[in-house]
């Protein structure tokens, strides 16, 4: 088996049919299969695969486990020589999977493999980032990457500045299109589950660096990604986990320095939209309920993050 297409789903069954026949349809020429892991859906998601796809193998949890939990139920029963993280919103163009496994063997030195990544309108996702620092964390929180995106200093945590048209090593490749080599994964381990949601590609891909392997991006192939579909459904509780995961990174493999000072970057954050927030409730009728919301949201993390990770309800 050359790969294992590992895809988690949360209540995306329509994004989901299109990701999956666009596997089967544009993946020619290299033996795969397709592992479903669906974290406790509502929405007949697992019905849609068992009727439509009988291919598919479907693990059907009880509870949403969240990302990396269930990847790593996916990575478990994979037979592939390499597995693809998959996100279900995507589309795969083009034969986009032979080619990136066609690129893996050509570069036996790299762990994992990305690709470019779209939107839904063809324009350019900017996938791949550097790791986690003190200075990226800077720059995130004062808007400067996003002022000078175009700047190799101001735009260095996302690479805002490069086009994604050579291949190129780099820090972390995102998780919507992920392709691991399993001998890699045999050394380093599986994904750390208290990621829940975000950041967990972070952290494997330094990990995979650390025990001597490369991250490589290839301009070669490239999917359609939507983007946030089942962060959607949960937007206030994913702004803090995506902070929450960046702290965490920092807890693991930063200096305790570090660790504090990117607590108090991400309070900072959380801090200063607030009360841009509460205007804006205050002055809108329609959207008063949501924006309060999104007040409230900023409010606690701007606590939790002073109070540290465990408030941000990570397991030890």
């Amino acid at each position: 088996m050359d790969v294992s297409v590992i895809i988690v789903n949360w209540n995306t069954r329509d994004i989901l049919c299109d990701c999956l026949r666009s596997v089967y349809e544009q993946t020619k020429d290299i033996s795969f299969e397709v592992i479903v892991v669906d974290n406790a859906s509502i929405d007949y998601s697992v019905k849609m695969i068992k009727e439509e796809f009988l291919n598919v193998i479907v693990i059907e949890n009880s509870e949403n486990r969240g990302f990396a939990a269930a990847n790593n139920q996916g990575i478990a029963i994979a037979r592939g020589r390499y597995v693809l993280l998959l996100n279900s919103d995507t589309v795969v163009l083009d034969g986009t999977i032979a080619k990136t496994v066609m690129f893996a063997d050509a570069h036996p030195e790299a762990a994992v493999i990305g690709c470019r990544v779209l939107n839904p309108d063809r324009t350019l996702q900017p996938t791949c980032f550097m790791f986690p620092s003190v200075l990226n964390m800077l720059l995130l929180t004062t808007y400067l990457s996003k002022l000078f995106p175009k700047s190799r200093f101001f735009g260095r945590e996302q690479i805002s500045w490069w086009d994604r048209t050579e291949v190129r090593e780099v820090d972390v490749v995102t998780g919507c299109f992920m392709l691991v080599r399993r001998i890699a994964i045999e050394q380093v381990g599986l994904m750390d589950e208290r990621f829940f949601m975000y950041g967990e590609e972070t952290d494997w891909c330094y990990r995979f660096k650390k025990a001597g392997w490369r991250i490589l991006f290839t301009q070669g192939a490239e999917i359609i990604h939507i983007g946030k579909a089942s962060s959607n459904q949960m937007k206030p509780q994913m702004v803090l986990q995506l902070k929450a995961s960046i702290l965490l990174f920092f807890r693991k493999h930063r200096s305790k320095f570090s660790y504090i000072f990117a607590c108090f970057l991400v309070s900072f954050f959380f801090f200063l939209r607030v009360p841009y927030w509460l205007t804006t409730a205050v002055l809108s009728k329609q959207m008063k309920y949501s924006y309060l919301q999104t007040t409230k949201t900023y409010a606690i993390g701007a606590i939790r993050a002073l109070l540290g990770w465990q408030a941000l309800g990570f397991k030890k």
